[in-house]
């Protein structure tokens, strides 16, 4: 998501190449560490995230107002929606990560259409505004339009996730809940049964790999794309007057996509943490 109500006026955009690199270029080196524009980014919001919190936790009162009420709001919000539909142990362990995927990706998201987002940085000399024809290394860039940042996040879910999944069904138990025969089947029948629920499980298995993948790429996809969509609108409408229906767009988008990250993260903890029925569990199962 460009911002980049600085942009407008850019003229035509270079013929060659996509208006926005799926890669986020380095801007400079920190010994062997390459810095590139999206993680400029990411200290930002995290300062800001951190500002945030301070105030409105520096002085706590017992009916809240201000910064402290937007903070609390935020927080209780997403702990009833995480204990909503997760069971109350599993929401516990849930809660922090999930309330910290949802609140970084929404302020990503909305500090990208933020004016100059996208828009300055170092570019090649042309006919356009202040003699540059189009930016080619903006100086900041949404992280959540770097695949680089969504595979991290989606990367610490899956670590997490798996975690507790051992821990609440233990590792026998966690075997059962994919592999087991479900329904309280007894007697002959568990056997041909068997063999249908192994090749479910190994579907299953298959499933939970995937998910990652399915949450970094949903994010990376729909953030990059817009970003996209709204630079090819501001360098090839006059005045970009043509990105304005796409930027209100994306503030909606960026929102949802925050909240579908969050969701699904939750429902896919909620499937490997609960209880089937009658289905044993190892050890790891507590009430």
């Amino acid at each position: 998501m460009a911002a980049a109500a600085g942009s407008a006026g850019h003229g035509h955009a270079a013929e060659a190449g996509p208006p926005v690199t799926p890669d986020a270029p380095v801007l400079f080196h920190l010994g062997p560490l390459p810095v590139t524009n999206s993680m400029v980014y990411t200290w930002l919001i995290a300062l800001v995230i951190f500002l945030v919190v301070r105030l409105g936790t520096r002085r706590m009162q017992e009916v809240p107002t201000g910064v402290q009420n937007l903070v609390e709001t935020a927080v209780e919000s997403l702990e009833e929606l995480t204990r909503g539909l997760l069971e109350p142990k599993v929401a516990r362990w849930a809660f922090p990560l999930v309330a910290t995927f949802f609140l970084f990706i929404v302020i990503s998201n909305l500090m990208g259409l933020l004016p100059g987002v996208g828009s300055i940085g170092w570019g090649q000399p042309g006919p356009g505004p202040f003699g540059v024809d189009h930016v080619e290394k903006p100086l900041l860039r949404p992280p959540t339009a770097d695949a680089n940042m969504t595979v991290a996040m989606a990367a610490v879910f899956f670590i997490m996730s798996t975690w507790w999944a051992i821990r609440y069904n233990g590792p026998v138990g966690l075997i059962k809940h994919i592999f087991g025969v479900k329904g309280g089947m007894r007697g002959w029948i568990v056997i041909p049964l068997s063999l249908i629920f192994l090749f479910i499980g190994l579907i299953e298995v298959i499933s939970i790999c995937i998910r990652p993948v399915a949450l970094a790429m949903r994010l990376y996809g729909n953030i990059y794309g817009g970003e996209s969509v709204l630079t090819i609108m501001l360098t090839h409408s006059p005045l970009g007057i043509g990105a304005l229906p796409f930027y209100f767009l994306e503030l909606l988008v960026a929102v949802v996509q925050a909240l579908v990250f969050t969701l699904l993260s939750i429902a896919f903890i909620g499937t490997l943490c609960s209880h089937v029925e009658d289905e044993g569990h190892g050890g790891g199962a507590e009430h």
